[in-house]
């Protein structure tokens, strides 16, 4: 009875937030106030119509994984009558789990049918008001709360007068006297009145009805019960046994079959009753069907034992068992870092509480509590702290926590304080052998000192004397050399610090400079002869050094370096090549430069021309001359050479090279023509050489001269005559080789070959009739000439070819061989028939190949070596001493094969398809025989006894399809294999076959076209279109929520098919729509789920508040459509500077009815905008009516007694500490650009926009304050971009300090990758 009660108030309370929502949404007003309404005559009482919320964080740091409680399904207003039930509901979230409390607004304590649970199954916090009275009418808040903060949402309860309660009187009356006007019933209409009620009822029906006798009615009605009784409880699934952890939520849940559904059930813990609606929420009873449930939250220790279900006859028992987990920390122990002399604090957090002592320990020793330590737990109980405090090097070490068997260890390390230098290293300048002094002083004394010279360490170096007194350090150079200028640096380092603190200064050491009185001169001479070079300086004091081409002279046979005061002299006894050069006189300031080069006359040895002049140069034809003569001379002379008294020059195939000491001549490719007299001169300003020689190119010879003389042209002999080549190509001519061919053959056999002392052959080895050429060639050492060739002769009378030979015929065919037949030519062409020449081709192709290799005697030939399964055509031709004939006609093609033999038994033969006309069929090729070339089909109906073909001609595959058949006719099949060998047996199918198709169960061909799932935009049309597959057809039903649809849907169906269309959609049409698919053989469902939805309705009541200077508070009501809508559905905050006519988004994602905008400037007017948007798009705009004002900064600093601070009596030119950054901003939004500096005194700030000042323009805000310059560019636009300067300046001094400023569009993804790949330079992007 109680979970019907639930349910029943469940509903009723749906209905009236509904109504409760209409009349939320037409209030204007968001203030609390008394309001009474009358509607139809009854009056309505409420405290408020109100709907809020709110959240307060606590916390600074909420850790990751936990948050500040929120409110995920808010509370609603709820309208309900006099007597009814109200039922607020609330889905609370956070981490760690909030507690949830309820409260009136107006402080009244809850009524006593008031009750408040948790659905731990929906997850809900629920508050449930029974039996309302007008008292009860007020705003109900609902406080979710845990260590981070807090979350407060209220609602309304609108209670309404009943008048139905004021007449029951009345009403009672009137039924007394309609009942004595009627007749009592009959016994067997009040045994059925009396069936469903309640005994305690039974008299006053009785006396209602005017039945008297009442005793006898309860015997029968207790007899008739017992008839009807025979098992009122049914057990299907007993309870379980539950094992859990603490802090977890259990069910019991059982499935019972109930004759009597208001049938009493109780539940046991051992053998205590659980009072469920008193356990407030940790005992819940719920139904859903024949499923019964205990919901038990929270569970502990103390909820462990045997629970029990007791209905009717019936007694169910399951124990639950609570597993304690062990003691472990939750948080981890991390290590910390603190400054020296900060408080250093260690903290960790248990899993639960315990009474085991903690124990602190540093370095493995037990910490006291004292000043130096500091110990403490927190409220809760769970977390342990330790500070140090005061914190110095010593304390660095390993801290234990140690709690029962629980251990663990996190260092500590200290930062130490940087070493500053009061006094750092300054630049110092001495003069060459002084001394110098460099000096500088630290904030400690405690410190570590190296010395640096240059990057490299010298503090153990003696060239040097160190010094150290406390604080300062000190170090001397005395005796100055140029080595010892250079950046001099003290490095300071202090004890656990790894840190280096630097201060560097340069030390100058000059040098004194000579000048030059008289300089070096260029000197030449011939080889051997001695020299001086000699340079004087005004100063007998300084020192130089000789080098040659930039290289200091050290020992130098032969060189000899003088110093006699201010003069200097280079001496060589015998100048040799080796002392040519460039030498340089080098001192402090002075450097004087010459060259000494070496003057001798061209000269080629005289063992050279002799052997030139002796024997020629010799070289074959296309190979390289290279002809190279060696000679001296200084300078280098001019080199020409001469063939045939012509001065050569350079081509492709003629070069010429020069060294320092030879020149050569390169003939590449020579020919016969480059034979000739070769001349060389040389020539320089000292002189002249001349060198001759003779160069032999060799070669074959030339060819034949003239017309070759035919001395005689017989049968018999063939005599011819020539003369002798005009050049023998530099060699003798040994002999002539004579070569011959037939007229029309391309290819020349040698004929002979003769001395060089005669020009005559003959060739006695010639053919009566035949047609020749000959050519001759000269023959020497080198090779053979060009041919002379003759012109066409014949060799006595003609002859003609034979005649062409009988069409050849092919027998005996085998796979790889045939043999092929022919008869000899009608006509021999006047001379005896030597042989036949027999050729093939593949059928289809165009070259013929030549089957013998000798002629063929014989008119019969057996071919062999042929390719298997291939066709094959054969030509003959005839030959006689006057050549080949014509080829004979082409024989038939022939195919290369073996005899075939008939195939065997066709294997597997089954039906694959049947449908009302056709079958389809499909075999296996036979196993023995050969193969086959194709398959006979044949069929017959079970009423005929002769077979048909199913195909005119044979099957070439494995498969085939009858068709044109009768429907539901049974038809056999029998098939066989044939090919050229003949045909196989025949296999029959063991039964006939049915003309139709096979039945095939309902399913549908999805292909992810239709999802289960769709959102349409309402207005627009909702199409669902299904494809399945069945057979026979189904029979197809839409279903929208389980009910027939009937109204202004178009369904269309077919065989394979259905669609379900609406032309325009309402938000009425959501549901879960079914399509059910239903035919003899089985049936198939799918489900769709459709929401329709539309533009969100815009928010309401939009309040602006000041709470913090600088920001604004934005607060509406809650779109109606937006809590409808999925987890996406959000708002939009905008802003308006009054000065602009555009709008720029301030948040784009709020979900909640509050917000605070922050950066907003002082002195400036803004409007608001609240947008809500969903999936389909966004509402119509909320604006403020009137514009915020932002207050400008008050001079709240002055009001504090601050102790004055007094400035270093020491000047300073500005710098800047931190310079200015470049930035990148999106359009619409403020840009805000600072830097650090430092100055005495105060310098004076301005503010350049390219070369325009701006300090002065009303458009932009800044500030100098503290040490930092700041410059504020509101809802920027592309005309603020640029370079922006600022510009410091004081008594000492000015500097400035630049940076860009860059505007970009949402949409310029261009911009926004530069920028993120520059990320690494330290741009900003708002």
């Amino acid at each position: 009875m109680e979970q019907q009660m639930m349910q029943m108030t469940s509903s009723s309370s749906s209905s009236s937030t509904s109504s409760s929502s209409t009349l939320t949404s037409s209030t204007s007003s968001t203030r609390l106030r008394k309001v009474a309404q009358e509607h139809s005559g009854v009056q309505r009482k409420t405290s408020a119509v109100a709907e809020s919320f709110s959240q307060v964080q606590k916390s600074t740091h909420v850790p990751k994984g936990e948050s500040v409680p929120d409110f995920e399904e808010k509370l609603r207003p709820i309208t309900a009558q006099e007597g009814d039930s109200a039922l607020f509901k609330a889905k609370v979230t956070g981490g760690p789990r909030p507690s949830v409390s309820w409260e009136r607004a107006s402080g009244c304590p809850l009524s006593d049918g008031t009750k408040s649970f948790c659905d731990n199954i929906n997850n809900q916090h629920i508050l449930k008001i029974k039996n309302l009275a007008l008292e009860d009418a007020d705003v109900y808040r609902c406080i979710a709360s845990n260590e981070h903060g807090e979350a407060i949402n209220s609602a309304s309860l609108i209670v309404a007068e009943n008048p139905a309660l004021d007449f029951k009187k009345m009403l009672k009356k009137r039924s007394e006297k309609k009942r004595q006007e009627k007749k009592p019933p009959t016994e067997e209409e009040m045994l059925k009145i009396l069936a469903g009620a309640d005994k305690k009822d039974y008299e006053r029906i009785c006396a209602e009805y005017g039945f008297t006798d009442f005793r006898g009615i309860l015997k029968k009605l207790k007899e008739m019960k017992k008839k009807v009784e025979v098992e009122m409880v049914r057990v299907l699934k007993p309870l379980e046994d539950v094992t859990a952890k603490p802090d977890t939520n259990v069910v019991f849940d059982t499935i019972l079959e109930l004759k009597d559904p208001n049938i009493r059930m109780l539940w046991f813990l051992g053998t205590e009753l659980l009072r469920i609606q008193y356990s407030h929420g940790k005992y819940e009873v719920k139904q859903m069907g024949t499923k019964h449930m205990l919901c038990v939250s929270s569970v502990g220790l103390s909820d462990m034992g045997t629970y029990t279900l007791q209905v009717g006859d019936k007694t169910l028992s399951a124990r639950l068992n609570v597993i304690d987990e062990p003691l472990k920390f939750m948080s981890d122990f991390k290590p910390q870092k603190v400054t020296e002399r900060q408080t250093a604090v260690f903290e960790v957090r248990l899993s639960k509480k315990t009474d085991a002592p903690l124990i602190w320990k540093v370095k493995g020793k037990e910490v006291k509590r004292d000043e130096k330590f500091e110990v403490s737990l927190s409220e809760d109980g769970l977390t342990y702290t330790l500070k140090i405090k005061d914190v110095k090097v010593s304390d660095t070490g390993d801290y234990t926590i140690s709690i029962g068997d629980l251990t663990a260890t996190a260092p500590l390390f200290i930062e130490r304080i940087p070493i500053k230098f009061s006094s750092h290293l300054k630049n110092a300048r001495v003069q060459e052998r002084g001394k110098a002094h460099l000096e500088c002083e630290m904030s400690s004394k405690d410190v570590h000192v190296r010395w640096l010279k240059d990057g490299c360490d010298i503090t153990a170096t003696r060239r040097y004397i160190f010094m150290r007194e406390g604080r300062r350090a000190e170090a001397i150079v005395e005796d100055c050399e140029l080595t010892d200028g250079g950046e001099y640096s003290v490095v300071c380092t202090q004890d656990n610090d790894t840190q280096e603190y630097v201060t560097s200064a340069n030390l100058t050491v000059d040098e004194r400079f000579a000048s030059v009185k008289s300089g070096l001169s260029d000197a030449q001479c011939p080889t051997g002869a001695p020299v001086e070079l000699c340079v004087v300086l005004d100063d007998e004091k300084v020192d130089g050094v000789w080098l040659k081409e930039g290289v200091e002279i050290s020992e130098v046979r032969g060189v000899k370096v003088v110093k006699q005061g201010a003069v200097h002299k280079l001496l060589f006894s015998g100048v040799t090549h080796g002392h040519e050069g460039k030498y340089t006189f080098r001192a402090k300031g002075a450097e004087s430069e010459a060259v000494l080069t070496i003057a001798d006359p061209p000269e080629i040895d005289s063992s050279v021309l002799d052997l030139l002049g002796a024997q020629p140069v010799t070289v074959k034809a296309g190979q390289t001359a290279t002809i190279k003569i060696p000679f001296r001379g200084k300078p280098l002379p001019k080199v020409t050479w001469y063939r045939d008294g012509v001065e050569v020059t350079e081509d492709e195939r003629t070069k010429m090279e020069r060294t320092a000491d030879s020149t050569s001549l390169v003939l590449s490719r020579c020919a016969r023509e480059d034979s000739g007299a070769i001349m060389l001169r040389l020539k320089s300003d000292c002189g002249s050489a001349v060198a001759n020689l003779y160069l032999n190119v060799i070669d074959h010879p030339k060819p034949p001269q003239g017309n070759v003389e035919f001395l005689e042209l017989s049968g018999r002999c063939v005599r011819m005559k020539w003369k002798a080549p005009r050049d023998n190509g530099g060699r003798q001519v040994t002999s002539f080789v004579i070569e011959r061919r037939v007229a029309g053959k391309k290819s020349w056999a040698r004929a002979g070959e003769v001395e060089s002392s005669t020009t005559v052959f003959s060739d006695d080895k010639v053919e009566e009739g035949q047609v020749y050429q000959y050519r001759i060639r000269a023959v020497n050492t080198e090779g053979m000439s060009d041919p002379l060739e003759t012109e066409e002769v014949r060799a006595g009378e003609p002859i003609e070819p034979p005649g062409t030979a009988s069409q050849p015929q092919v027998s005996d065919v085998t796979k790889d061989s045939m043999t092929v037949s022919w008869t000899p030519p009608a006509h021999d062409g006047g001379a005896a028939v030597l042989g036949y020449i027999l050729e093939r081709r593949k059928k289809g192709s165009s070259m013929w190949l030549q089957v013998n290799k000798e002629l063929l005697t014989d008119s019969k030939f057996l071919v062999d070596g042929l390719v298997d399964d291939v066709e094959y055509e054969f030509r003959v031709t005839s030959v006689n001493r006057a050549g080949a004939g014509c080829p004979s006609t082409v024989s038939n093609a022939v195919l290369a094969k073996d005899p075939i033999c008939a195939p065997g038994l066709v294997r597997n033969l089954c039906v694959t398809d049947s449908t009302n006309s056709s079958i389809s069929l499909r075999w296996t090729p036979p196993e023995h025989g050969d193969e086959p070339s194709g398959y006979i089909l044949e069929m017959r109906p079970e009423d005929a006894k002769e077979w048909t073909k199913a195909a005119k001609i044979p099957i070439p595959g494995t498969a085939f399809t009858v068709g044109g058949l009768q429907e539901r006719m049974k038809y056999h099949f029998r098939i066989r294999a044939v090919n050229e060998g003949g045909v196989g047996e025949s296999i029959e199918l063991l039964e006939g076959v049915l003309a139709m198709p096979p039945p095939v169960l309902p399913r549908f061909d999805l292909e992810g076209k239709l999802k289960n799932q769709m959102v349409v935009r309402a207005g627009t049309t909702l199409c669902l279109h299904l494809s399945f597959t069945a057979s026979p057809a189904p029979v197809v039903t839409w279903l929208k929520d389980g009910v027939l649809t009937a109204g202004k849907e178009v369904i269309t169906k077919s065989k394979s098919n259905s669609q379900f269309l609406i032309s325009s959609s309402q938000r009425s049409d959501s549901g879960l729509y079914r399509v059910l698919l239903k035919n003899d053989y089985g049936e198939a469902h799918y489900d769709v789920k459709v929401r329709i939805t539309d533009f969100p309705q815009p928010p309401k009541n939009l309040h602006l508040e000041e709470e913090v200077p600088g920001t604004v508070t934005l607060q509406w009501d809650h779109s109606l459509d937006l809590s409808d809508e999925d987890d996406g559905a959000h708002y939009i905050i905008l802003k308006r500077d009054s000065s602009t006519a555009s709008w720029f988004t301030v948040a784009e994602r709020v979900f909640s009815t509050r917000y605070t905008v922050t950066g907003l400037l002082p002195g400036r007017k803004y409007y608001f905008r609240v947008i809500a948007q969903n999936s389909i798009g966004d509402s119509d705009p909320l604006d403020s009516k009137e514009p915020v004002i932002i207050a400008k900064e008050k001079e709240f600093i002055s009001s504090l007694r601050l102790k004055e601070y007094a400035s270093r009596p020491r000047q300073a030119k500005p710098t800047f500490l931190l310079p200015l950054k470049d930035h990148a901003v999106r359009r619409g939004h403020d840009c805000s650009m600072s830097c650090a500096y430092q100055g005495s005194p105060t310098p004076q700030a301005c503010w350049y926009k390219g070369e325009s000042k701006i300090s002065d323009c009303t458009r932009f805000w800044h500030s100098t304050a503290n040490g930092v310059c700041t410059l504020v560019i509101p809802t920027c636009g592309a005309k603020d971009g640029g370079e922006y300067t600022l510009v410091l300046e004081n008594c000492l001094g000015t500097t400035k300090c630049s940076c860009n400023l860059v505007i970009f569009d949402k949409d310029d993804k261009g911009l926004l990758e530069s920028l993120a790949c520059q990320a690494n330079k330290e741009k900003l992007i708002y």
